[in-house]
């Protein structure tokens, strides 16, 4: 392909030039690498919607560079409104209505893009693909039986080996099995957006943030851009507390025209959180503040009467004690006035008094007790976190909580969910909706 110098995105937009699948390829590689020649590319399509142009060829040029943008809906619209028949335009119609979730429209476009006589490898991939989005396990099966009949140089192509790796993960396939497929379909192509974000998937749901990170930037670095992508590499920016370039991942979504609720909600979580004024005397204050706290009774000379009674009621610093009353001091056994005073003594020459964050003391946690369970219940508990299906967001959370399976899940709260960073009411709603599914709800709702 031509470097970004050699190509005149312009002309290639606005020409008389032949358009067609090699063009629409130039393109997507060419202004995916830089940012200057993806506004150029923007521009010269702005050119041509002021053209107005009502011939079938210019039309279809149109929807064809609406669809690189990642504008899929003006690309169905214009792609369907002109009766092109041609293979490519079927083509370039039937990645448009995937994109959309359109997936019976996407079929019936890809059988009319092969009868147009498109590539038909090309055709049955597509079909594959569709299949498997649309939901249901026997269409995975039969994406996986379109795929075995392909056969010949296409099997070793980076569309291919992607395909049947994410197939087979549909399936319920061997693991190591999907990651080889991806990891070949990155050697074929080292630009492919599929694979690379099925690699990066992997590592995300592993911890291995940096590999993810870099895998996701190379996906994205392609038209159109890839939303998972952009949505999974947005929430690694936020936990490296890079929220600029969080906010260009969502907004590059929807400056595309997208209507994806979850970009929008990330964004204005990302602007808040970049928005965060950060004090740092304030922060040298409660590091002191916090020094204090954790100093060790033992420190001081108490009195054996004293020191007995902290032990037995498990106060072993001066952070304890601010969070006990002298009601409570007094109630425990063998504690007089005398060791009261002997502690508010001790606890006013740290500039502290008995109590005084007792409303920050935690309440004890509710145990979960399972009734009368049966053994298929149980095995529900201890099935691990991943059967649930979470989004990239909801699973970090699980692991920050140390949350290993469904059991440990249910156990907490609403509200212990939402202190974790990242994790918002949309991913709360998520896990509500994923335990609701196998009839269970987290612990108080």
């Amino acid at each position: 392909m031509p470097s970004i110098a050699d190509t005149d995105i312009r002309q290639l937009v606005l020409g008389d030039a032949s358009f067609g699948a090699q063009e629409v390829q130039e393109l997507a590689e060419v202004a995916a690498a830089d940012l200057g020649a993806y506004r150029r590319l923007r521009d010269a399509v702005g050119e041509l919607e002021a053209r107005d142009e009502r011939g079938t060829a210019a039309r279809t040029r149109l929807g064809l560079c609406y669809y690189l943008l990642g504008r899929f809906q003006q690309a169905a619209e214009i792609l369907r409104a002109i009766g092109d028949k041609s293979g490519l335009a079927q083509y370039y119609l039937a990645r448009s209505f995937f994109e959309l979730e359109h997936y019976t429209e996407a079929l019936a476009a890809y059988d009319a893009a092969a009868k147009a006589e498109f590539d038909a490898d090309l055709c049955v991939l597509g079909k594959a693909e569709a299949l498997r989005y649309r939901g249901h396990r026997g269409d995975a099966k039969a994406a996986l039986q379109l795929l075995d009949k392909l056969s010949g140089a296409v099997e070793q192509t980076a569309e291919y080996l992607y395909q049947r790796g994410a197939t087979v993960a549909a399936v319920g396939g061997n693991p190591q099995e999907v990651v080889a497929l991806y990891e070949r379909a990155v050697e074929a192509d080292k630009h492919h957006a599929g694979a690379l974000f099925g690699l990066a998937l992997e590592h995300d749901r592993r911890g291995n943030d940096e590999e993810a990170l870099a895998l996701y930037q190379q996906c994205v670095n392609r038209l159109p851009a890839h939303v998972g992508a952009l949505l999974n590499l947005g929430i690694l920016y936020e936990d490296r507390q890079e929220y600029a370039s969080a906010r260009h991942c969502y907004q590059r979504i929807l400056e595309a025209g997208r209507r994806n609720e979850r970009a929008r909600l990330f964004l204005k979580d990302a602007e808040a959180s970049g928005e965060m004024f950060y004090d740092e005397a304030a922060k040298r204050d409660r590091d002191r503040l916090n020094q204090v706290l954790n100093t060790p009774v033992t420190d001081f000379e108490l009195s054996v009467r004293s020191r007995n009674c902290l032990q037995k009621m498990g106060i072993s610093t001066l952070g304890d004690l601010t969070r006990v009353t002298e009601q409570e001091l007094l109630a425990s056994k063998n504690f007089g006035e005398t060791s009261l005073v002997e502690i508010k003594e001790m606890m006013a020459s740290r500039g502290l008094a008995l109590g005084q964050y007792a409303h920050e003391r935690p309440l004890p946690e509710a145990v979960f007790e399972p009734v009368a369970i049966s053994a298929d219940e149980q095995a529900l508990l201890n099935k691990p976190i991943a059967e649930l299906n979470l989004s990239v967001r909801a699973r970090k959370c699980m692991m920050r909580l140390g949350i290993t399976t469904i059991g440990e899940l249910v156990r907490r709260t609403g509200d212990e969910l939402l202190e974790v960073k990242n994790f918002g009411v949309t991913s709360l709603n998520e896990v509500r909706e994923k335990l609701a599914q196998h009839g269970l709800r987290l612990r108080g709702d």
